[in-house]
């Protein structure tokens, strides 16, 4: 029964919703995709819990929460990137020296 619950707020609802997330995140893409997470989530949690009172309310707000958990995502990534970078370097130049001995200070570094 769930299921159709969330089909019919999707058939009805999902381009207002889409629109209003689209305001409020600035980003289409970003919004597209939150938004069909949201759904996904109320598909498996409503069953649960049951039916929000104000639907449309809550799969706003979970679309919400999840672009903001997308962004932040995004920004650690940016922010490990350099070190990411480092370590791919430091990899590739264990392999090149494979067979020689690992200096000290770059153990050091590693733990």
């Amino acid at each position: 029964m769930m299921p159709e619950v969330v089909g019919k707020l999707f058939r009805e609802e999902s381009g207002r919703i889409l629109a209003t997330l689209i305001r409020l995140l600035g980003d289409f893409d970003l919004a597209e995709e939150v938004l069909q997470e949201a759904f996904a989530a109320a598909v498996t949690q409503w069953p649960r819990e049951g039916t929000p009172a104000n639907p449309r309310a809550w799969i706003i707000q979970a679309a919400r929460h999840k672009a903001v958990d997308r962004l932040r995502r995004q920004s650690r990534f940016a922010e490990k990137l350099p070190d990411l970078e480092w370590l791919a370097r430091f990899a590739a130049e264990d392999e090149a020296d494979k067979g020689t001995p690992v200096a000290d200070d770059r153990l050091r570094l590693i733990f």
